[in-house]
């Protein structure tokens, strides 16, 4: 395996490598720490990288394994998005650093008892908003397949790094799509767990009770793998993602919820219809069949997507290093009452009977589409209001946050890739409790599209 195979091998992979000697954990880092060098002066992917910390965390992985320690993410370098706490380090948010974290957060302390390798942390956009990844105080990071064009947010930092084979895998958070967001950016596979599956701690109610965290992976089974060192309880998801998934009943959804007043474009919609194609090619029926979105789903997003803007932005020491942009998200989320808040919560479970009426007859998964156009380039919303980039960031991203507020696992998968080579995602959506389903069929069609087999050019 020479050394950009081993970089775009997959947590997987190099955990077995590891355990069997037959690569070395500070190989991996030192692997990275190169391509890290020579290649994020370009994506700006990364805020921090851990350099003498890592290749200390992975020599203690090398004795491990050299003791016959099995653990299933021995020595496997992970960045870490930088809203997520690791002890010692500075928990950014996008802002100019600001203190250090105490403690490590309780996802950060499962992966190392995991026995992952913490790489560094990844550029998210300020407080965590937007679907681009660009800040005052760090710039804009930029997708590996179009440096042009951004890599999605707000865990863009996390989907690029692992897009350019900058790590092993990353991790993401969700309050609104960002991890589905840029994994379909950069064509990597992005899962948000139901809620409840992934400890938030020490955090709590993150972004009004919307936000998870979980891993971006170049394939399903590194996800799989990650999920089940940091998830509380439930079926195995490896397990999962290495089985058949059986013939499915799919119904496929492409309108966008209401108020949006924008639909999917051609190029989006070929992500659908390609893989409409397959899975009846792989014998899943497949039907056409619309979600049926509440009339008030939408307004009860916003309020606590919007709140929890608000809310993150407050606690801060030094609110005024927001951005004009982020400061104006924060006075609209203010201005929303709290007893408003609470209603939209208390409408959660029944906005997602009302989704989930999609399911009947016994459909186990629906598929829609991620975007409505093509990633937004670099810079699109600079210096506009946070009205503009607000509407700007609905109208290019309508199918994710319904599924934060309600708690359905949904996930992003890449379903083509155009002409000029950029890829172009679909979601899968299942019911609570559906993610082993959910897995089996992205396995599934991560064998039969081949796209571990893609990589951007600028990877090298």
């Amino acid at each position: 395996m020479d050394a950009a195979d081993l970089a775009f091998a997959g947590a997987v992979r190099q955990s077995e490598l590891v355990r069997r000697g037959e690569v070395s954990a500070r190989e991996l880092v030192e692997l990275y720490l190169e391509r890290i060098d020579r290649l994020d002066p370009l994506l700006n992917a990364y805020r921090v990288v851990f350099r003498e910390r890592a290749l200390a965390e992975a020599d203690q992985a090398d004795a491990r394994a050299r003791a016959g320690d099995t653990r299933p993410l021995l020595g496997v370098p992970i960045g870490i998005k930088d809203d997520l706490d690791v002890a010692g380090e500075a928990t950014a948010l996008g802002l100019a650093p600001n203190g250090t974290a105490p403690a490590d957060a309780e996802l950060v302390r499962r992966l190392r008892t995991a026995g992952a390798v913490i790489l560094g942390k990844t550029h998210l956009p300020e407080l965590g908003i937007t679907p681009w990844t660009e800040s005052l105080s760090f710039g804009a990071t930029r997708n590996p397949w179009d440096v042009d064009r951004t890599p999605g947010g707000s865990s863009g930092g996390s989907a690029a790094v692992v897009a350019a084979g900058l790590a092993g895998a990353a991790i993401g958070s969700d309050g609104a799509g960002s991890v589905r967001i840029p994994a379909a950016c950069c064509g990597v596979f992005g899962l948000k767990a139901q809620h409840g599956r992934v400890p938030t701690a020490p955090a709590v109610e993150p972004f009004c009770g919307l936000a998870t965290w979980g891993p971006l992976t170049r394939g399903v089974a590194d996800s799989a793998l990650v999920f089940d060192a940091i998830k509380d309880g439930g079926p195995s998801f490896a397990e999962a993602a290495g089985r058949e998934p059986g013939r499915l009943r799919i119904a496929v959804s492409v309108r966008t919820p209401p108020m949006t007043g924008v639909q999917a474009d051609e190029e989006q919609l070929s992500g659908v219809r390609a893989l409409t194609g397959l899975l009846r090619d792989l014998g899943h029926a497949v039907i056409e069949r619309e979600i049926p979105y509440a009339p008030a789903l939408a307004g009860n997003v916003i309020v606590r997507y919007l709140r929890g803007i608000a809310d993150r932005g407050r606690s801060l020491d030094r609110p005024e290093r927001l951005s004009r942009q982020v400061r104006g998200y924060v006075r609209m989320g203010t201005a929303i009452p709290a007893t408003v808040v609470e209603r939209a919560k208390a409408a959660a479970a029944t906005d997602a009977e009302a989704l989930d009426r999609v399911f009947d007859g016994g459909v186990d998964l629906v598929l829609t589409p991620m975007f409505t156009r093509r990633p937004p380039r670099v810079g699109e919303y600079a210096g506009r209001s946070a009205l503009w980039a607000f509407t700007g960031s609905v109208r290019f991203v309508p199918y994710c946050g319904a599924y934060n507020h309600t708690g359905q696992p949904a996930a992003s998968v890449p379903a083509t890739w155009t002409a000029d080579g950029f890829p172009v995602g679909a979601q899968l959506v299942a019911q609570r409790e559906g993610e082993p389903v959910l897995l089996s069929l992205a396995a599934q069609l991560e064998r039969e599209l081949g796209w571990l087999d893609r990589r951007p050019g600028v990877a090298g």
